[in-house]
Parts: structure tokens; sequence; C-alpha cells
């Protein structure tokens, strides 16, 4: 039997396909740095072994599964060349790898994580389903009959793929350190529409996907009445939301998730829209909506007396807006308290009007300073920048954490892509504390 031996396995895509290797029945280990990431925690769970990096660890028969973030001239990457052992890269050995299944690749600038854990969800509620989460959950089956991943268009990388299917959230302009503008994005999402070999599931309310060409099938989703699947007589509660799902104009079931605003609607409806292609009974995709408990840092709650506190991944004003319509929805009697790290100095000063828009909509923002990417050079941008858009508006250090303390039976939204949870971390201690 091969031993795969992946090259930064700590890396959230990596450590995914590492897990899902696992359950299938391969031999995994791998090698990282040696800080600690939480995406290491599920290879410990499965006992696969993860080591510094060393040339020492490439051994002849191996096939080497090399992450994205490391070149071609790394230690174990030159070791590997020199003892001719096979090297591939992560997305180019995950495009091969899903064509033994009927795979859903899920697109999209804003949503694939959420809708990519509800889809494996409900799927693996009707067949075995194995799937791959950009929060670094990864899940296999040897009898696999779907393979579910999320595909990321940053630097083009979801190019690597032909999948079966392929679900489309939306096309917003992001990652400005790579793309030059939306026009740029959206030929990015065209080239993938290309590649897909059944059928396009897109959000119609998206008027970039309006404009998708495919050889294949584009099946519609959304709110407004073109779409093939559209969602009516929307009842939002604190309990989660009911709609009714109309199959080109004509009523095809109601529905109800433990989820809230409306793009958890949204996100709903593309998973709804594949199963109803799939020929899957809406009886067992309601089922399994019922059950679904959520991805990891998306709108995930923590409880302190009666203090709320929601981590939650958003990075780009669109993302912060629905964070905020969520918390409202299912805390209408609370203070909401933004605190945002912003992530990456492009982004940052890309969006700076659109991010303070977006947060002015708390009750009360406070911002962490900009989380920086070692793909690009800082400049002259500082956190004051952002702060004196939104008026109220305060800067947050983990040292004077306590200062969150004066909000009372608030609900705290800790946002953001890069280390906003230390700030979290220190606000529990400090509540537990007291």
């Amino acid at each position: 039997m091969t031993l795969f031996h992946f090259t930064g396995i700590k890396g959230s895509g990596m450590s995914s396909l590492a897990q899902i290797l696992h359950d299938a029945g391969e031999q995994v280990q791998g090698s990282d740095i040696e800080k600690y990431f939480f995406t290491e925690a599920p290879l410990h769970e499965r006992n696969i072994t993860v080591l510094p990096f060393n040339e020492d660890n490439i051994k002849a028969g191996m096939t080497i599964i090399a992450g994205n973030a490391f070149p071609d001239d790394h230690p174990e990457l030159v070791r590997a060349k020199e003892l001719g052992v096979e090297v591939i890269r992560y997305h180019k050995f995950l495009g091969e790898y899903i064509n033994r299944y009927v795979s859903v690749a899920v697109t999209g600038a804003h949503g694939k994580t959420s809708t990519t854990g509800l889809l494996s969800h409900v799927l693996g509620g009707y067949k075995p389903t194995s799937y791959l989460i950009g929060d670094g959950t990864g899940v296999g089956h040897s009898d696999a009959s779907f393979f579910v991943l999320e595909a990321c268009e940053y630097r083009r990388h979801f190019l690597a793929y032909h999948s079966d299917y392929a679900i489309m959230t939306n096309i917003d302009f992001d990652h400005p350190d790579y793309f030059a503008d939306i026009d740029d994005v959206f030929d990015a999402f065209q080239s993938l529409a290309h590649q897909v070999s059944k059928a396009i599931i897109a959000c119609g309310d998206d008027e970039q996907l309006q404009k998708i060409q495919a050889n294949v099938p584009v099946v519609y989703y959304g709110f407004s009445e073109s779409n093939d699947f559209q969602a009516r007589n929307i009842k939002k509660t604190t309990d989660g939301t009911t709609f009714d799902v109309y199959l080109r104009n004509d009523f095809y079931y109601t529905f109800h998730i433990p989820l809230y605003g409306d793009h958890t609607v949204l996100n709903t409806l593309a998973v709804i829209s594949l199963c109803h292609y799939e020929n899957i009974p809406a009886e067992i995709v309601q089922a399994r909506l019922s059950t679904y408990g959520g991805v990891k840092r998306r709108f995930t709650q923590t409880t302190i007396g009666h203090t709320i506190l929601i981590d939650d991944y958003a990075h780009h004003p669109t993302e912060i807006n629905a964070t905020l319509q969520s918390a409202r929805q299912k805390f209408p009697d609370k203070e909401v308290i933004a605190v945002f790290q912003p992530h990456t100095f492009t982004r940052t000063q890309k969006f700076l009007q659109q991010f303070a828009d977006s947060l002015a909509q708390a009750d009360k923002a406070y911002l962490c300073d900009i989380f920086g990417s070692a793909r690009e050079q800082q400049g002259e941008l500082t956190i004051s920048d952002l702060i004196n858009l939104i008026e109220g508006a305060e800067s947050l250090s983990v040292e004077h954490i306590d200062v969150l303390a004066k909000h009372q039976d608030a609900v705290f939204l800790f946002m953001g892509a890069g280390d906003v949870n230390k700030f979290q971390k220190a606000f529990e201690q400090l509540l537990q504390n007291n």
C-alpha cells in the first residue's frame, strides 16, 4: 500500500484531504511547522503522524502531496526529486481523486463553506458521502457515492477541478491582491463553468451569475420569480426560518431550517436544487436539514451567563452584513456588538468605506489591528483609518479586553479571517473569572 506524505499537512485543505484518505483506508502521514493550528486536532484524533519538516521524512516508494504554500525548493520536495519520488500538488491530486465519485464543487465569493457543510450533511443521509470543507474538516468513506468539496476561486485554484456539478453561490470582488476587478473574477468562474459535466446550480439573484454560459443546464435558485427554484412565504423566528419552495412556479415543499438570515435560505435552496436534480426525496432533505449543526467558525455560538459570543469567519463587507442580519433575527432583544479584525491590508484598503458601512449597523463596533498577509506590503494604512469612518467605534487590544464588559447581556460578534479568536478567548476568560 502506498504511503501518502503531506508536506504542509496543517493547511486547511491539506488537513481535510489527509483525513479523507485516512478514512477511506489509505496510509497517511505528514509534516509542517511546529506551531499549533486548529486544523491538526482532527489529525491527532485519527492518530495520523504529524512530523516537523525534515528532508529525512521523505523515503522511496512514498507519494508526496505538496501544499501550495510551499515552493519547489522546499527541502522535502528537493529530497523527493532526488529520490525519484512522485510529488503532486494538492489541487491536482484532489482534481484527479474526485473523478471516482459523483462530484459537487461548491464555490462562490461568500457562503461556500456553509453550503459545502450543509450539502454534505444532507447528501450523507441519502448515500455515503465524502467531503472536504475549507474549515479543515474532511470525511472519507471507502464506499462513497458522492464527493462534495469546497472550491476556492483564489488564484484560480478551482480550475484544477472537473466536477459533475458546480454550485455557484455568488460572484463578488474579493482577493484584490490577485484579481484585478469584478470582470477578472467573473472570467475565473466562467472558465470553471466550462469544466462542469452535468449541471450548474447558481444563484439567479446574483447579476454576475445570470451571465454565466455553460455546455450543461444552469439551474437557478433565489428569491425572485424568474428562478427555477424560488423561496416564498419566508417566516423568520428565533428558532430558525421556514419557507415554501416553488419549482418553476409550482409548489414543491415547505422547509424549515434551524438557521438565521437570508443567506442561509439561499444556501439551503442551492442544496434543495441539487438534491432534486439527483432525485432525492424532499422528506429526506428536510429530515437532514433539521439535524444540521453548522460548520466551524460560521456563526458558532458560546454562551456564558447571559452573554452570547459568536465566532464567525466574516472578512468581507457582504459577509459582515449577513452575520449581523443573522444575529438580529436570533437575538432580536439584545444589544449587538461587533468585534472585527480586518484581514489583509489590500482588502481593507479596497473596501474601506464598505467595511465602515456594514460595521455601522452594529450597536457598537470595536476594531482590532489589521491582520496582514506575508503576500503584501503594509503601506500607510492603519486600523485608525477605518475607526474614523464609523461613529462611536473604538480600537480593541487583548490587554484592554475588559472594555467589552460594560455591555451587559449583549451579543458579541467576533469576526475575521485572522486570529480574532484570541480576543474572544481573552473575553471568555474575563467573563468566567467574573
